[in-house]
């Protein structure tokens, strides 16, 4: 019989620029956590939805993988939240995936936002992700790349999406709207993990940290407080809900020009 898959959500106002008091952050909260076997960190979670690239990057083996490989087998969790990786003369806003054996997986954000200038700095990913872990299949996500539903499309039964996010409160509406239509489209649970507080470019972020189930309804939300998101997913509710209103059999067929 496939089991529920237990997911925590971490949600904190990141120091801008500064990855060693967002690590302690992190421990703090990962301190605090309840047994479980997905965690989800804020994207850019050492620094900040930075431009200052140059100054902040780190490479695969740098100290705050490796500080996601420890804890992942500290915990025997997955772990997962993005960060500024440098490859080559190259700088990518990745979404690392660590196993609780010190594996890696990694999704490279395919749409960056231009309005911001991201696509100045970073190089976009050619590729999506799914994982399978502990039969559940799960795909991660970055920010902007919720505007864009194509990406999202469920065409491989995924059963989680995860979106990591510096979403800013200005379009605190369309982050909500848009992760509960990306639940109902793609009849699977949605994780989605923002962060608090103030940047430094002034930029207000109203959290919202959640959880949706399949139907759209939101099972828990940290709304604008620091804190972690426990919370169950239902392997047997999840399949009855598919076999009731089984839509994504009439899912369109369709391949994606990068």
């Amino acid at each position: 019989m496939m089991q529920n898959l237990r997911v925590s959500l971490l949600q904190w106002d990141l120091a801008w620029e500064n990855p060693e008091q967002n690590l302690l952050m992190a421990n703090k909260l990962l301190g605090k956590m309840i047994p479980t076997d997905v965690v989800v960190l804020p994207e850019m979670f050492t620094t900040g939805f930075t431009m200052n690239a140059k100054s902040v990057a780190e490479e695969m083996t740098g100290t705050a993988i490796n500080w996601m490989q420890n804890q992942a087998r500290i915990h025997n969790v997955v772990l997962t939240g993005s960060l500024i990786i440098k490859e080559k003369n190259s700088f990518f806003n990745r979404a690392v995936i660590a196993y609780p054996d010190g594996n890696l997986d990694y999704y490279d954000k395919r749409h960056l936002f231009s309005y911001a200038g991201e696509d100045r700095v970073f190089s976009p990913g050619n590729n999506l992700l799914t994982i399978k872990y502990k039969e559940w299949k799960i795909k991660i996500l970055i920010c902007y790349d919720l505007r864009f539903p194509v990406w999202s499309r469920n065409t491989d039964d995924t059963d989680v999406l995860i979106y990591v996010a510096n979403w800013p409160k200005v379009r605190a509406y369309a982050w909500n709207q848009l992760l509960r239509s990306r639940a109902i489209e793609n009849l699977c649970y949605v994780a989605a993990v923002n962060r608090i507080g103030t940047d430094s470019n002034e930029i207000p972020y109203q959290g919202d940290t959640q959880m949706i189930d399949f139907s759209g309804k939101v099972m828990a939300s940290l709304e604008d407080k620091e804190g972690i998101i426990n919370v169950t997913l239902d392997r047997s509710e999840l399949t009855a809900f598919r076999k009731r209103f089984p839509f994504l059999n009439d899912r369109d067929k369709f391949s994606i020009e990068i």
